[in-house]
């Protein structure tokens, strides 16, 4: 609908009108439960700055942060427990991950990320993580699977007993 020249036009109400949501009931139990555990059960935890370029439009952080603030912890748990603190010692893909948001992550602050290895497997290993606000509330927790991998090789490759007995010594004992 064009207005006739020099009239105001409403553009919201020339465009179709949608039927409005009133309410939405959703079944989420099918969904996996999140980490539950308090805080003091991950034994590493990683302190992470909430950046002014991680809010959206919506005056929280964007949700893919999550995976940027895991990394950040998966990356110090692999140089401080693990030993390997160089790309070249990086013999790992992430495979896999799973986010949970519980509540916004605001600016400014520093959020803390408890990071373990829940499982091995004999070429992967999987970990849990928690994101908890300056005030100990929980904002995500979430699961990635890590497999290993010989970047030469170009495939998948066996979990070394090395590397287990680290995980295991500090993490475990696992199933």
């Amino acid at each position: 609908m064009r207005a006739p020249s020099g009239q105001a036009t409403d553009y919201v109400t020339d465009w179709p009108q949608y039927p409005k949501v009133v309410s939405v009931t959703r079944d989420l139990s099918c969904l996996p439960s999140p980490v539950t555990d308090p805080p003091d059960t991950f034994r590493f935890s990683h302190p992470v700055t909430v950046r002014f370029r991680d809010i959206d439009i919506g005056g929280h952080a964007h949700h893919a942060e999550a995976l940027i603030y895991f990394e950040e912890a998966r990356w110090a748990y692999w140089t401080q427990v693990v030993g390997q603190g160089t790309l070249e010692e990086l013999d790992y893909v992430l495979a896999e991950c799973r986010v949970r948001w519980h509540a916004r992550v605001l600016w400014p602050q520093v959020v803390t990320v408890g990071v373990r290895v829940a499982r091995v497997g004999r070429k992967h290993f999987e970990m849990e993580y928690e994101v908890r606000s300056d005030q100990g509330e929980k904002l995500s927790s979430g699961t990635t699977v890590q497999v290993m991998y010989d970047y030469e090789a170009g495939a998948s490759k066996r979990l070394s007993v090395e590397l287990r007995s680290v995980l295991e010594s500090y993490d475990g004992p696992f199933e």
